[in-house]
């Protein structure tokens, strides 16, 4: 049976099955948006990849994509790989070694595209002068690069990237994060992020669909998740913390620092690159928040927003504060605080309380 077209220009996935792999999740991306399928080693993420790739036929479930139905078990619909629109980069970047990086992309042009469109793919992904080398003489970045250049090459409806940065040393990583994060703005397709590291999700992701066995426990947009402590026990503790979208506002290059505009206050950070003006998001762990009643003076914390208490949740060991600053938009923080300390400080939901954060705590993120 041939696919029928659909209306929408995103995707939409809808898995299940008991075993052998167990999954039950459904989800959507609107063009230009990034889902993180994330969660432990085993948890199904890869599997999903392959069944939106048609690599893998679960035994119920439907994929969709910019109008065109890939698969429907029940209306026996199963569109081969090479019939779906999609790039797929996977975590080894699977290079044919005896060609060169041109040669590489040039592998997935379609029939008559332009002379030169491969080299400037590569120069789009930061690889100017580099078509001519074959992969043995390409670090492990540019390797990745020249594979979501490939990826790029087919003019795909949705980019499917499977732990894209596992293999590389943390430097390559973050530099590439970086520079994925600005590509995505440039894109019109939807990007499904498979990883097990939180860092590529809260560089990222708009969208967080947390897995655990195969089954989507928690999913909705990154900054109300991250929040919200379920998640946050599910994450443990030392990983756990809010992600705020913020402007810079100005830089201080004597101090070192940079200043941020967020909602209802202002942050300050080890100096950045982004420029003024610029959109970037933030995490705040949890661990690295403190709590206090009132005024502080005298202390070397340069972060003090004033906030409300909105939850107070006993976790395994400690207590988490759901803390809402001030502002329409509803942004969070967390903070870690001992079962002594809410007690001593006469803690409640709705106090109003000083939310303290160290400037060196504060991992940015591209927005």
């Amino acid at each position: 049976m041939s696919s029928a077209p659909e209306a929408g220009a995103g995707l939409s996935v809808r898995l299940r099955q008991a075993g052998p792999i167990p999954l039950d999740l459904a989800f959507a991306a609107a063009p230009g948006e990034v889902v993180a399928l994330f969660g432990p080693s085993g948890a199904g993420k890869t599997t999903v990849l392959r069944a939106i790739a048609g690599l893998y036929r679960p035994a119920e479930g439907r994929v969709a994509c910019a109008g065109q139905v890939w698969l429907d078990t029940a209306e026996g619909v199963s569109l081969p790989t090479h019939r779906r629109r999609l790039g797929f980069v996977f975590q080894e970047p699977a290079l044919f070694p005896h060609l060169s990086a041109a040669a590489n992309v040039a592998l997935a042009l379609p029939a008559g595209a332009p002379a030169g469109a491969a080299n400037a793919l590569l120069e789009r992904l930061r690889l100017p002068g580099l078509g001519a080398r074959r992969p043995d003489a390409l670090s492990g970045g540019q390797k990745q690069r020249v594979a979501l250049a490939r990826a790029l090459a087919r003019d795909p409806a949705v980019l499917l990237l499977d732990e894209p940065f596992a293999a590389l040393d943390q430097a390559t990583r973050r530099a590439l994060q970086a520079e994925l994060a600005a590509l995505r703005r440039t894109l019109s397709m939807p990007i499904v992020l498979v990883t097990h590291d939180l860092e590529d999700v809260v560089r990222l992701a708009d969208t967080l669909v947390l897995l655990e066995a195969g089954r989507a426990v928690a999913q909705g947009p990154l900054d109300a998740l991250m929040a919200d402590p379920a998640v946050a026990a599910r994450l443990g503790r030392d990983r756990s913390g809010a992600v705020l979208h913020a402007r810079v506002a100005a830089h201080d290059a004597a101090d070192g620092l940079s200043l941020l505009a967020i909602a209802g206050g202002s942050l300050r950070m080890p100096l950045m690159e982004a420029p003024v003006g610029a959109a970037v998001r933030v995490q705040v762990l949890a661990r690295d928040v403190a709590i206090a009643i009132a005024p502080p003076q005298g202390l070397s914390m340069l972060n003090q927003i004033e906030a409300e208490i909105a939850a107070i949740v006993p976790q395994e060991g400690y207590v988490e504060l759901v803390l809402a600053l001030p502002g329409p938009d509803g942004a969070r923080l967390l903070a870690h605080l001992t079962r002594h300390s809410v007690a001593a400080l006469g803690l409640v939901p709705g106090k109003r309380v000083w939310a303290l954060v160290k400037s060196i705590a504060l991992a940015r993120t591209e927005g």
